[in-house]
C-alpha cells in the first residue's frame, strides 16, 4: 500500500515536498523503493553469491531446498564473504576520500595549490611530532611536506602498525595485536579482502569475519582517523558555531547553491568563491539579492561545522531540496549521491554540476575540480549558478517556512576546552551519576525507516535518561532538525544532564561533524578511557546507527566494535541467512573485542538496550 507524505517522514519541510512531488507527478527514493517490493529476500538474508560466473548461486535459509553453491560454499561462508565485502567497499570509500584530503595538502605543502592554506598550525606541528617529523629549523611548508609524506606511506604500507592506532589505549592495542586483527596497512587490509572472497581463498566464516575487524579498523583508526586531520589543519579544527539547518534555509531572493557529497577539498572553496564581490555583483545583476549557499549530507556538516553554513537536509532530503524549484545549482562530489538528481533535475531549472574526476552521473555539467585551479574552478561553479536564477520558474518555487537553529562544531579539542582542557570533569560527572554514560549515534536515512524517526526518538530517550549524546553525519542533520542541537534543548535531559549543560551552554547532542568524523568520536572515548585506566570496552558508553543503509556504515560498525563500544543497528544487514555469523556478531564478537552488535528497528527499545548495556558497565565498574 502506497505510503502518504506523512508516513514517510516525520519533517514537515519533507512532508510538505512529498506531497507537492506527488502531485507534480514527481519520483522520489519513496516511490522507487515502493517499486521494488517485494525486496529480494535471499538477497536480503545474504544467501546470493555472485562471485563467480558458475553463479548466481542461492541457499535455502530453511534447508529445504539447495544448502550449498556449485563450489560447495554454504550459507555462513556465502553470508561472511558478502559482509566482507561490504566493510572494504566502505572502508575503501572513507580511505580514498582520505588519499584525496592528503594528496591535496601534498599539494598545497609544495606550491601547487595556491588556494588551500594551513588553516591550524598548531595541529600541523602536533601531528608532526606523533609522525616522528622533528620541526625544529623547518619552515611550515617543509614540516608539512614531511607529514603528507607520511601519512601517505600509511595506505601502501605492508607491515604494520597503521600509526593513528596508536591513540587507542595500550590494553586495546595488544587485544587486536593478540586476535592478529591489527592493521597493516590500509589499502593492503581492503586489497585483502578481495583477495579472501574471490572463488576458492577463504571458506572459513571466523576466519573472515576477523579480517573483516582488521579492515574496519583500518579505516576508522586509520582512514576516517587521517582525513579528519588533513581536513583540520587545512580548513581549520572545528569549534562550536550557529546556524540554521532544514529545507527552509534555501531562498527565494537569492541564489541557492547546494552543495552535495563527502569532500570538503571542493566545498570549502565554493564558500569562499561565493563571498567573491564580482559574483555578488553579478548575481545583483541577474535580479538576485545575494549568493546562498547551502549543504546536504555530509559536506554540509564539514563547511556547517567551520563557516556556520547552513544546511538544507540529510541524504534522503536531496531530492526533496530539487523539487521546491528554487535551486540554481546541485554541485556534487562524491558518495551518497543518487544518480536520479540528473532527471529530477531536468523537471526544474537547476543544473546538476559534478565535479570528481571518479564519480559522473547521467545529466550532469561536468565541471571537473583539480586543486591546481581550485578557486578558479570554484568562481566558473558559483558564476554558472548566478547566470542560471533568472531560469527559476516562480511559479514552481515552494520552499517550505521550517527551518530551526543548531549549534555545531564540537571537535575533540573543542570538548576538551570546554571542559578546562581535560576530560577530567566529563568523567566525575559521569562518576557522580549527573551524567549516566555516553552514546554515540550516527548513521544515513534508509527508506525502509520513516524518515527521522529513528534517529529522533532514539536520541531523545537516551538524553531524557541522562545520556549525553555524541552525533555525526545524517543523524546529526535529523537531530539539528528536531531542535536538539540547542542549549535550550536540555529542557528535554534528565535533569543530571539538564544541569550540565546549563552550567556549559551546551546542547544535549554535541555534533561532532561528518562520517569520517567518527574517528573523533574514538578519539573522545580514548582520552576517557586513558584517564580512567580502562580500556574503550569498559566505558559506559554504546553506539547506534538507527538508519543506515550504506557500505560505509557496515564499515563504521565494525570499527566502532572493535574499539569495544556495544553498537544497535536499527535496519537489518544481510546476515540472518546465516545462523553462524549472526550468532558471531551479535554474541561471538564479545569475548573476542568486548563488544558487539544488536539489532532493534524499534528506536524505543534500542534506547532501552543501550541504557542497560551502559548500567552494566557503570555496575562493573562501581559506579552509582
Amino acid at each position: 500500500m502506497k505510503k502518504t507524505a506523512f508516513e514517510k517522514s516525520i519533517d514537515p519541510a519533507s512532508q510538505t515536498l512529498l506531497q507537492k512531488a506527488e502531485n507534480e507527478g514527481i519520483e522520489t527514493a519513496w516511490d522507487r523503493y515502493e517499486q521494488q517490493l517485494p525486496q529480494c529476500s535471499f538477497g536480503q538474508l545474504g544467501v546470493c553469491c555472485r562471485n563467480c560466473n558458475m553463479g548466481p548461486c542461492r541457499i535455502d535459509p530453511f534447508g529445504e531446498g539447495t544448502e550449498k553453491g556449485v563450489c560447495g560454499a554454504t550459507a555462513d561462508i556465502i553470508v561472511a564473504r558478502n559482509l566482507l565485502r561490504m566493510i572494504a567497499a566502505g572502508a575503501a570509500a572513507h580511505s580514498d576520500h582520505a588519499r584525496d584530503a592528503v594528496l591535496t595538502f601534498k599539494k598545497m605543502s609544495e606550491g601547487e595549490a595556491g588556494s588551500y592554506k594551513i588553516k591550524d598550525e598548531a595541529k600541523l606541528f602536533s601531528l608532526a611530532s606523533e609522525y616522528g617529523i622533528p620541526a625544529e629549523g623547518k619552515s611550515r611548508e617543509e614540516v608539512a611536506v614531511e607529514l603528507a609524506n607520511a601519512m601517505l606511506l600509511e595506505f601502501g604500507k605492508q607491515n604494520g602498525p597503521v600509526l593513528c592506532t596508536k591513540r587507542a589505549p595500550g590494553v586495546r592495542l595488544r587485544l587486536w595485536s593478540e586476535l592478529g586483527i591489527e592493521p597493516r596497512g590500509i589499502d593492503r587490509e581492503i586489497v585483502e579482502c578481495m583477495h579472501r572472497t574471490h572463488i576458492g581463498v577463504d571458506n572459513n566464516a571466523t576466519h573472515i569475519l576477523l579480517q573483516g575487524l582488521r579492515t574496519g579498523i583500518s579505516d576508522g583508526w586509520g582512514g576516517s582517523m587521517i582525513a579528519t586531520d588533513v581536513q583540520d589543519i587545512l580548513f581549520g579544527t572545528p569549534e562550536p558555531k550557529k546556524s540554521t539547518v532544514n529545507l527552509g534555509v534555501l531562498s527565494l531572493e537569492k541564489v541557492n547553491l547546494i552543495v552535495h557529497g563527502h569532500e570538503p577539498i571542493l566545498s570549502e572553496m565554493i564558500v569562499e568563491a561565493a563571498e567573491n564581490p564580482e559574483l555578488l555583483e553579478l548575481a545583483k545583476e541577474k535580479g538576485a539579492s545575494g549568493i546562498n549557499v547551502v549543504g546536504i549530507c555530509c559536506t554540509g556538516n564539514e563547511t556547517l561545522m567551520r563557516h556556520g553554513t547552513p544546511i538544507a537536509g540529510n541524504f534522503l532530503q536531496q531530492e526533496l531540496a530539487v523539487i521546491t524549484g528554487a535551486v540554481e545549482a546541485m554541485v556534487v562530489d562524491v558518495q551518497c549521491i543518487m544518480p536520479s538528481l540528473g532527471g529530477l533535475t531536468g523537471c526544474y531549472h537547476t543544473k546538476f554540476i559534478s565535479t570528481s574526476p571518479k564519480a559522473d552521473f547521467p545529466g550532469t555539467v561536468r565541471m571537473e575540480f583539480h586543486e591546481e585551479k581550485a578557486y578558479e574552478t570554484a568562481k566558473e561553479i558559483v558564476r554558472a549558478a548566478v547566470e542560471n536564477f533568472p531560469n527559476r520558474n516562480r511559479e514552481k518555487v515552494s520552499i517550505p517556512e521550517e527551518k530551526q537553529e543548531c549549534m555545531a562544531g564540537f571537535s575533540v579539542e573543542a570538548i576538551l576546552n570546554a571542559l578546562g582542557g581535560s576530560p577530567d570533569p566529563l568523567i566525575e560527572a559521569i562518576a557522580g551519576g549527573a551524567v549516566k554514560g555516553i552514546g554515540a549515534v550516527v548513521g544515513c536515512n534508509n527508506v525502509k525507516v520513516q524518515h527521522n524517526y529513528g534517529h529522533v526518538n532514539l536520541v531523545k530517550e537516551l538524553i531524557k535518561n541522562n545520556v549525553l549524546v555524541v552525533t555525526t553525519g545524517c543523524n546529526a542533520i535529523a537531530c539539528a532538525e528536531a531542535g536538539l542541537l540547542v542549549p535550550e534543548a536540555a529542557v528535554l535531559a534528565g535533569e543530571g544532564l539538564k544541569g550540565i549543560c546549563e552550567a556549559l551552554g551546551i546542547p544535549p547532542v554535541l555534533h561532532m561533524g561528518s562520517c569520517v568524523d567518527i574517528s573523533r568520536i574514538l578519539v573522545l572515548a580514548s582520552a576517557i578511557a586513558n584517564r580512567m585506566g580502562v580500556d574503550i570496552s569498559d566505558l559506559p558508553a554504546a553506539g547506534a546507527a538507527p538508519e543506515w543503509m550504506s557500505e560505509k556504515a557496515v564499515s563504521i560498525g565494525v570499527y566502532v566494535v572493535s574499539s569495544g563500544i556495544y553498537t544497535v543497528l536499527g535496519t537489518i544487514p544481510p546476515v540472518l541467512g546465516s545462523q553462524e555469523v549472526t550468532a558471531l556478531l551479535t554474541k561471538g564478537l564479545d569475548s573476542v573485542v568486548g563488544a558487539s552488535f544488536a539489532v532493534e528497528p524499534d528506536p524505543f527499545k534500542a534506547a532501552k538496550m543501550m541504557l542497560e548495556h551502559i548500567d552494566k558497565k557503570r555496575k562493573a565498574l562501581g559506579l552509582k
